[in-house]
């Protein structure tokens, strides 16, 4: 089903939008999908259906659903403390944290005890080799210039962490003796057939022409053109509005037993569960419930674009917005929320 209610170009132009790609679900199953603007300001390059946009903090549910997957095959445990699969770095315990040990569960609720450092987890220097996951938790690079350890007793409150999902990628990493980047393309990339999903940019110009350019609030395109977080597990997918839309209609799937990965029911509700102490906070993605049941969603902010994925997976339909400009407000409050809000659900 369209969205006809707003006239996008023109609010395109009052948030000096470049692009913008839109997938719908709809009985389960990839609706409707449209694109508006540009690749790149000052071009010619239209997005088009399988334009490529960097999905920021959209990582994050896409992590669940592999540590779920990992869990259904008795590979990790959800309430294990990470340090019995971590080899290449231990969590630190402290007095705040002796008595209840850090899970999976608390990192991927993000009440594992730790609140980022200031500053911390920003796009990559293109002059500084990419960091290696160690060194980045042992705050021995500029992305990260403390070591990361617990600041509160885990599971008594709530701070959104890159630093969580760092450790969840680590300990993947660590088990499965693979870069998560193969891990993820074995696992559910391949299964699933999100061809256009990748943690990694192009070295060809030719392929790279799919890749949308990051933009800022005013439109102007941001150095490096596309900045890369170099947290794959947290913040550094690349990929479409209708690959996402995959990974949504799978957990939808997923709790109605007829999941592609083999996924369990139980497993695929847990992640849409409330975890911990905030009612509100699922396993790598929000939860709200009103009238239409429980809706879920995961959203994306980072130099140069924003995104957001919404879903009703009992209703079985679903939004994925994605743009390549940072506009400055928080996604509800622009174009995002603005189409999110006229979409009929």
């Amino acid at each position: 089903m369209k969205i006809q209610t707003i006239n996008i170009q023109k609010r395109m132009e009052v948030f000096n939008i470049t692009g913008i790609s839109i997938a719908t679900i709809d009985e389960g199953h990839i609706g409707d999908t449209e694109c508006f603007g540009l690749l790149e300001e000052e071009t010619n390059k239209s997005v088009e259906r399988d334009s490529i946009f960097s999905a920021c903090s959209i990582s994050k549910f896409l992590t669940s659903i592999l540590v779920m997957k990992l869990t259904e095959q008795g590979i990790v445990d959800l309430d294990e403390d990470v340090n019995e699969k971590l080899t290449s770095w231990a969590f630190p315990y402290n007095e705040l944290n002796k008595k209840k040990k850090v899970t999976l569960r608390n990192l991927l609720s993000h009440q594992a005890g730790i609140i980022d450092p200031e500053g911390s987890f920003s796009i990559r220097n293109s002059i500084i080799d990419t960091p290696t996951m160690v060194e980045i938790l042992e705050g021995k690079t500029p992305y990260c210039k403390t070591p990361i350890e617990t600041k509160y007793e885990p599971e008594s409150d709530f701070h959104y962490s890159d630093a969580g999902f760092c450790i969840i990628q680590l300990l993947i990493e660590d088990v499965m003796n693979k870069s998560f980047q193969e891990v993820m393309n074995e696992q559910i990339f391949q299964p699933l057939n999100m061809e256009k999903s990748t943690f990694e940019l192009p070295t060809s110009k030719t392929i790279r022409r799919e890749f949308s350019c990051g933009h800022n609030k005013l439109g102007e395109l941001v150095n490096e053109k596309h900045p890369i977080y170099p947290y794959p597990a947290a913040s550094g997918l690349w990929t479409t509005p209708s690959d996402l839309g995959l990974l949504m209609i799978e957990l939808m799937n997923s709790i109605k037993g007829e999941s592609k990965l083999n996924l369990s029911t139980s497993k695929a509700k847990e992640i849409i569960t409330s975890q911990g102490c905030k009612e509100w906070t699922g396993l790598g993605v929000f939860l709200d419930k009103n009238e239409k049941g429980i809706e879920i969603s995961s959203l994306g902010w980072g130099v140069g674009y924003q995104c957001m994925i919404v879903a009703y997976p009992y209703l079985e339909k679903g939004l994925v917005i994605m743009t390549n400009t940072n506009t400055g407000v928080h996604q509800l409050k622009g174009i995002i929320g603005e189409i999110y809000k006229a979409y009929p659900f």
